[in-house]
């Protein structure tokens, strides 16, 4: 059995005012070269908000849920809590959890798929904080998994995919679900570079790398646990697409696509009247979800004349906060890799 002293939920980070927003993106974005007036384009999604962004309120929720969860189990840890971009910075997290003499700690990291920045910038960050502390070699951090297709995040987005076809189907009487819908699932869209060496290169991905195949394989999972309402044995044969957005950097570099609005634009054409749009590459609703899905999807749908509705992200869902601590017990117990729990074989 694997000690630990204690769980460090690593967390992006968001501004929780309008004077946090700039030095946030500024944080975001260092050593890119962004300009200020770019900075200042970004930052009116925020100010749209009053300035603040939902992710550390999810993140503080999320931390108190999985204490209650570890404490119930009898898992004498604590749970600390850490971000990359904003206060409270890793770097400060770590120092103070020394202090304490807890010095190894098992980092859940807020990202659940494989990419250069949900996974190993992280351990890069968490490097990062080490040294700038004069703890490197003294403090050892750990990571779990990702977590993309551990039943814990996937089963709130089957939950919330049945809702919102229901939800559907209410607000638009006699539609057809396997014709006339379209379920849009939607992730972050990176580079083609980063995406492409996404993931081992011995399991032998194909363009688009882990990155795309992790998404695509837990959109299957997700898509054959609809049934009919009316009858269970009666799989429901619903359409849907992998679509991307909160797309960045010039326009000369080739990034995943299609953008989700782009392809909204095409649904009508083909006789799609509605939309559940589920945002499956991401673990809590933060502002490329507040923005780019509830604002500007939404806007997309209504001026194509599409009815639209967005599914929760896993965020602090009981499933959600239970399946991180049996992640947890994972790495305490030593588990083998045959006995993790996996809703697909890329795991």
């Amino acid at each position: 059995m694997t000690a630990y002293d204690a769980v460090l939920l690593a967390g992006f980070g968001g501004p929780e005012g309008q004077d946090d927003v700039i030095p946030f993106l500024r944080n975001v974005t260092g050593g890119r070269g962004i300009p200020e007036e770019r900075l200042e384009e970004v930052a009116t999604h925020y100010r749209h908000f009053g300035g603040i962004s939902p992710i550390n309120d999810q993140n503080r929720v999320l931390k108190a849920a999985l204490q209650v969860e570890l404490d119930r189990r009898g898992i004498d840890l604590p749970v600390i809590w850490g971000n990359r971009n904003w206060a409270p910075y890793l770097k400060d997290t770590i120092s103070e959890a020394h202090d304490k003499g807890r010095d190894r700690l098992l980092a859940i990291a807020t990202s659940a798929y494989s990419s250069y920045s949900g996974c190993r910038q992280y351990r890069e960050d968490f490097a990062k904080a080490l040294s700038d502390t004069g703890l490197t070699n003294v403090v050892h951090i750990d990571k779990i998994r990702q977590f993309f297709d551990h039943p814990g995040f996937v089963t709130p987005f089957i939950t919330g995919v049945t809702q919102g076809l229901a939800d559907v189907v209410a607000a638009v009487p006699g539609i057809n679900v396997d014709t006339e819908v379209e379920i849009l699932f939607s992730t972050h869209s990176i580079p083609m570079t980063d995406a492409n060496k996404s993931g081992p290169p011995e399991r032998g991905f194909s363009e688009g790398g882990a990155y795309e195949a992790q998404h695509r394989a837990v959109a299957q999972v997700v898509m054959d646990s609809l049934v009919e309402p009316d009858d269970s044995s009666v799989p429901l044969k619903t359409q849907w697409q992998l679509v991307y957005q909160s797309r960045s950097g010039p326009p000369s570099m080739p990034w995943l696509e299609p953008d989700i609005n782009d392809a909204i634009a095409l649904l009508p054409a083909r006789g799609i009247r509605a939309v559940v749009i589920v945002p499956l590459g991401f673990v809590s609703d933060h502002m490329e979800v507040m923005w780019d899905l509830d604002n500007e999807a939404m806007e997309t749908s209504e001026k194509f004349g599409i009815t639209a509705v967005r599914v929760p992200t896993p965020g602090v869902s009981p499933d959600f906060g239970s399946g991180l601590v049996d992640l947890i017990e994972e790495r305490l117990n030593d588990t083998p890799v045959e006995d993790r729990p996996a809703e697909t074989t890329l795991g």
